[in-house]
């Protein structure tokens, strides 16, 4: 939805009919992953996307008919040859676009301003007749419902889905009670708290910052945690990790957590406030003799074997890397494949058993 955030709400200002095409399945490889958009308004003028070119001239003729009045379209394209698809996608793959006029002051509307507070929220949209194709659900981070889906079964179906989803932070189509429903997702940067203020967390925090994340550095030690150090970090907070972690709001299920530093008492503070939430991941530095011996303070301190097991240590995919720029990689690749539900290997050896999405 944020790429064509912008023209959206400029078009719907100037009373403008638009139609929205969107990104609801993808199977094989494929340019834009479920979600991705693009719109159209009545005087021909587009934003966004939903493949690398391959099929955007027919799904804008598909939008210029439900401008012109048409019913909500459901397309599909696959490779293109004489017996199947006039137009199709080179890589391979297939995409089902749904094409349908946006209406901003419905829940489409409510979800594109979420969209620019940065809430997490998820649009339950109805792809088949029997629930009044083209309704729609809006669910926010609460998991508070509005708009409707015709029957309460299915909504309460759907809302429970919409919730999962946006946590998993990923678009696609889902079945409740037999009926085919695409959840578009969206959500707020995932964050990165880095604990520790050296000199791996600086190039940490930059290359977080590149790959989309906000990064946060936390130490008590007012002398090392400064802008000045950190400017990639969204925030550099000097205080002791319960403290800080009280100021940002805690950790939640789209919070990660590296802990950089060498000091014990920083360590372990921060381990078992980590320890305590709902962090997907949780990383830590330090050689594997510094890690057996914080395994055993942890262990003193209560916690349970099951739970040290949430602790990637040493932190870091391993990439051989020396300089601090390869380490930060190291720590950032391992954290995207947690993200990604991913081992992190390399792709020639996993292309039978992941979904891609072309580049």
């Amino acid at each position: 939805m944020r790429e064509v955030l912008d023209a959206l709400e400029r078009w719907s200002a100037r009373g403008e009919p638009v139609a929205l095409a969107t990104v609801v399945a993808v199977r094989r490889s494929a340019p834009r992953p479920p979600g991705s958009k693009m719109a159209l308004n009545g005087r021909g003028e587009v934003s966004g996307a939903v493949s690398g070119g391959c099929v955007e001239g027919a799904v804008v003729s598909s939008a210029a008919a439900v401008l012109a009045g048409g019913e909500s379209q459901l397309l599909q394209f696959g490779i293109a040859d004489e017996e199947a698809w006039d137009v199709g996608l080179p890589c391979g793959g297939e995409i089902d676009v749904l094409v349908e006029r946006y209406e901003p002051d419905g829940p489409q509307g409510e979800f594109a301003a979420l969209v620019r507070r940065g809430t997490r929220a998820a649009l339950v949209c109805a792809i088949e007749e029997p629930a009044g194709a083209g309704a729609k659900l809006l669910v926010n981070g609460d998991g508070e419902p509005r708009g409707g889906l015709a029957d309460p079964r299915l909504e309460r179906g759907a809302t429970e889905r919409a919730e999962q989803m946006i946590w998993l932070e990923r678009s696609g189509v889902c079945e409740v009670d037999g009926i085919e429903l695409f959840v578009d997702v969206v959500a707020p940067p995932p964050r990165l708290l880095v604990f520790g203020a050296v000199d791996f967390a600086a190039e940490l925090c930059r290359m977080a910052r590149a790959a989309g994340w906000l990064p946060y550095v936390i130490d008590p030690r007012s002398g090392f945690a400064t802008r000045a150090r950190f400017p990639a970090a969204e925030r550099v907070i000097a205080a002791w990790p319960e403290a800080a972690l009280r100021e940002l709001g805690g950790i939640d299920r789209a919070t990660y957590v590296a802990v950089l530093t060498h000091d014990p008492k920083l360590d372990d503070a921060t381990l078992l406030a980590a320890l305590d939430s709902e962090a997907p991941y949780i990383g830590a530095m330090g050689s594997r003799r510094a890690q057996a011996r914080r395994r055993e303070r942890l262990l003193e301190a209560g916690v349970p074997e099951r739970q040290l097991a949430r602790v990637a240590a040493p932190i870091g995919l391993d990439l051989g890397g020396l300089r601090a720029e390869e380490t930060a990689l190291s720590i950032m690749a391992e954290i995207v494949a947690i993200r990604n539900g991913r081992e992190g290997g390399r792709l020639s050896a996993a292309s039978g058993r992941i979904h891609e999405v072309a580049g």
